[in-house]
């Protein structure tokens, strides 16, 4: 009997979940666990590697077991995985030297600052992005620095790196493959995407030894079987990807121009820009999206850190409401902002300003000023924080936005998603694929083995809740822009 599911991992930065899919996208089950976080000290966030993968395994045979199916009914293995988080383990015993560092961990961010200047120049065209504590090149410095013999042993050869991609199919195969794909290698921020390899200079200067890391594959394809001893057979490994790439296959953005937002605590927005590298000089960042057939397609990223928290700010801090979804129709009880902008930089400001000593900001104030506009102030701010970086990946890639698909818990705002097709000018559609990331894993993988048998099969499974059109004039929208311009401006530095 030709076999009829998909089994998909999702590793995420709190929790590992699998899910076994049918051929037409309906979860057949579903495990979930959450992932132990370690703070050792105060922006310091590690995993425990062991447990990422005990616990996968454990989700694997529960999700199996709730279907009563067994590695025998399974087609392929794809994997969506927290990029960044980064891992050392012995090659000999395969066990970890030390915690996981995760992407969030913020232990190397004076050391960037220190180097900032005469390092980002140079590494910024290469790896798409500017210098980030966040990235895996950062955590594997203060590894190499901090952990005794990390770099003696891994100039001996004795160390492997890889992100929770590699760990996952190391693992899987019986420690037998090493091997990391090409969205996650990009968002280590140590790979020459002009060059695609490792970037050598840089990792020179990090003391960072090239032996300990793996070749760089496709994002599809064979990377490896499945030990027998865990699942009874070999099951092919064909996909293995970022988790935001995974859920831009997953939303359909499969072609230039293509644009997912998601909508949560904070804004990812992601732009599909082709097979042309084009890496912003305006704090966007540009990583290989996928990898298919030795053929890499880029897209740019920008990133809101407060959007959807500052709904839970309203109710938790400010106390102006009572839950979320009384936010749509307070703002909808009044005809416009009432003159009233709020810049959400209640983290500092993201991408494109990416300035640390913001502060979050009402302006506009008037003894006219109601509930309701602090509200609709308030929604509109997580729209226009985002249009920054979409009108700034715009121009730096020289890609029009021609769909824009969005996702996540705030998306059931429709007076959100309006106002973000009002802004931009372009349709926005509203799906209703709640594992996004989940589905574009299947999908990556699925097309290897011939599970679904082209592109547009995949694209027919995505369900389209609701679909908001442009209603604003230019004019308005263009003055809008103009007034929230202005408050981001005031409110820049104020730390300082």
């Amino acid at each position: 009997m030709k076999k009829q599911y998909m089994l998909v991992i999702d590793e995420g930065t709190t929790g590992t979940r699998a899910l076994i899919i049918n051929r037409d996208c309906q979860i057949k089950a579903y495990s979930y666990s959450e992932i132990t976080q370690h703070y050792p000290q105060p922006g310091w966030v590690e995993h425990d590697p062991m447990e990422i993968w005990n616990r996968t395994l454990a989700m694997i045979v529960s999700a199996l077991n709730e279907a009563k199916l067994s590695g025998n009914d399974i087609a392929a293995i794809g994997i969506s995985n927290q990029s960044s988080t980064s891992i050392l383990w012995d090659r000999h015993t395969g066990l970890p030297i030390h915690n996981a560092l995760v992407w969030q961990d913020r232990r190397g961010t004076d050391f960037v600052q220190t180097i900032r200047k005469e390092w980002e120049p140079r590494v910024l065209p290469r790896a798409g992005a500017t210098l980030r504590p966040s990235s895996s090149a950062i955590l594997l410095w203060w590894l190499m620095a901090n952990v005794p013999g990390a770099r003696e042993r891994a100039e001996a050869g004795d160390i492997l790196f890889g992100t929770v991609d590699s760990w996952l199919i190391y693992n899987l195969t019986g420690r037998k493959v090493h091997v990391t794909s090409a969205s996650n290698a990009s968002q280590c921020r140590a790979y020459d995407m002009t060059a695609d390899r490792w970037n050598e200079e840089w990792l020179t200067f990090l003391g960072i030894p090239m032996q300990i890391f793996s070749p760089v594959q496709d994002d599809t394809g064979f990377l490896g079987y499945t030990d027998p001893a865990l699942f009874g057979v070999e099951i092919p490994i064909t996909c293995a990807c970022r988790d935001q790439s995974a859920a831009l296959f997953g939303q359909g953005c499969h072609q230039p121009g293509n644009v997912k937002c998601t909508h949560g605590t904070g804004t990812f927005l992601d732009m599909n820009i082709g097979n042309t590298l084009s890496v912003s000089p305006h704090g966007v960042s540009t990583w290989i999206v996928w990898r298919r057939g030795g053929v890499n397609n880029y897209a740019m990223e920008g990133y809101a850190a407060v959007t959807g928290s500052a709904v839970q700010w309203l109710r938790d801090g400010a106390q102006l409401i009572w839950h979320a979804s009384e936010t749509e129709s307070l703002a909808k009880s009044v005809k416009d902002n009432g003159g009233v902008y709020f810049v959400p930089a209640l983290a500092g400001l993201s991408a494109p300003h990416w300035d640390p000593c913001a502060c979050g900001m009402i302006i506009g104030i008037t003894r006219g000023t109601r509930r309701a506009h602090l509200v609709r102030a308030t929604l509109e701010g997580i729209v226009l924080a985002t249009s920054d970086f979409i009108e700034t990946m715009s121009q730096d890639s020289g890609v029009l936005i021609r769909l824009l698909r969005v996702d996540g818990g705030a998306s059931v705002n429709n007076f959100l998603l309006q106002f973000q097709a009002d802004l931009l000018g372009s349709r926005v559609e509203r799906t209703n694929n709640p594992e996004a990331a989940c589905l574009g894993a299947a999908f990556l993988a699925g097309l290897e083995v011939g599970f679904w048998q082209s592109e547009s099969e995949c694209l027919e499974k995505i369900q389209i809740d609701r679909v908001f059109e442009p209603q604003m004039a230019l004019e308005e929208r263009e003055r809008i822009y103009a007034q929230w311009t202005k408050a981001v401006e005031r409110c820049k530095s104020w730390l300082k």
